[in-house]
């Protein structure tokens, strides 16, 4: 299973903006954000104006390393929304997203970032209607139930990123019974529902080239 092992705080830096990839850290002053808002490497705090393509490369990178996807299976999942009848392209592909098992595990606030998320599903912690799973790119359905695996529920981990997270809103599309350790899709998620600062539009154009 690819996945994307270099140093995470380079990759905001790059993008110039917090993507939330180290949890907690990215909500105090150890933010590489906070302390280096330019761009990582030699040539980092060079100004320099981006072309049309540039800005529809930044737009797809940003949206790639924010849900922690790796080239082809972004490339994937933007054929599948291409294929979605209804609505925007660019907004189903956001959708699809979101849609991620690691991903409704971190907006449930059962993790402090999506790749501890990714992390948790791969050791078998969650089940999805009643059945163990451990692919983190697995998409979830509407009307699908996901929840914490009975040995888990007690693990002293869990009970204090529950706490630590308590804090983050979840998102309208996901229903959470905290008494029960579970939580049901209740719909796709909407454009407003997603707080990813990207012109999805651009991305759309990158891929129609």
């Amino acid at each position: 299973m690819a996945r994307y092992t270099g140093a995470v705080c380079r990759l905001c830096r790059r993008e110039g903006q917090k993507l939330f990839l180290k949890g907690e850290r990215c909500y105090t002053g150890k933010c590489a954000i906070s302390r280096r808002s330019y761009a990582p490497g030699q040539h980092g705090q060079g100004r320099k104006k981006l072309t049309e393509y540039g800005l529809q490369l930044r737009a797809k990178q940003k949206a790639r390393r924010y849900y922690g996807v790796l080239e082809h299976q972004f490339a994937h999942y933007f054929e599948l929304a291409t294929k979605i009848k209804e609505g925007k392209t660019g907004e189903n592909l956001l959708a699809i997203l979101e849609s991620r098992l690691d991903n409704i595990v971190y907006r449930l606030g059962w993790a402090s970032s999506r790749a501890e998320a990714r992390q948790l599903v791969v050791h078998n912690h969650f089940k999805l209607n009643g059945k163990k799973v451990n692919v983190p790119s697995l998409l979830v359905k509407i009307g699908d139930v996901i929840s914490l695996d009975e040995k888990s529920q007690s693990n002293v981990k869990f009970k204090s990123l529950i706490e630590a997270n308590s804090s983050r809103p979840v998102p309208k599309w996901l229903e959470l019974d905290l008494n029960k350790f579970e939580a049901k899709k209740l719909a796709m998620p909407a454009r407003e529902d997603i707080d990813l600062e990207v012109e999805e539009t651009l991305i759309v154009e990158l891929y129609s080239k």
